[in-house]
């Protein structure tokens, strides 16, 4: 039984969040558990779909509609990281400006989406997680 398709991705999740929970960290200069969420380097998201995605294309090969499903779902959490979260983190910005003058309020997150480059550094870290399950799991 090949469980690299059930290891992979939850290891490249745990690598991004371990390497985001670090950045912030030395960041912040004290352990950052309160930035532990949405947003920041790596997308925690990109790593994990590109993981799985790099997995497939190693095991079965760029022609296996495994792959191109892989792929589309990839682009899809991409799109989304990008333009949809981001949004929302931006209008939460905005909102938590309007309700600054209530101090009992409540402020809404506002690290929801991801930068090009927080993306990127997910899939190198998807893509890098996924080679090293390839060369270890099987």
């Amino acid at each position: 039984m090949d469980l690299s398709y059930l290891i992979t991705p939850f290891a490249a999740w745990l690598t991004a969040g371990s390497m985001k929970f670090a950045i912030n960290s030395l960041k912040a200069g004290r352990p950052a558990f309160g930035l532990i969420g949405y947003g920041g380097l790596p997308s925690n998201h990109s790593a994990i779909v590109s993981s799985m995605t790099t997995l497939i294309a190693l095991q079965e090969g760029i022609d296996h509609p495994a792959f191109g499903a892989a792929l589309t779902l990839t682009f899809i959490v991409l799109l989304d990281a990008n333009s949809l979260r981001r949004q929302v983190g931006l209008h939460a910005e905005a909102i938590n400006r309007l309700g600054k003058s209530e101090p009992e309020k409540k402020l809404l997150r506002e690290r929801m989406g991801h930068s090009k480059v927080e993306i990127v550094a997910g899939l190198a870290v998807g893509a890098v997680v996924a080679l090293a399950a390839q060369y270890l799991l099987t």
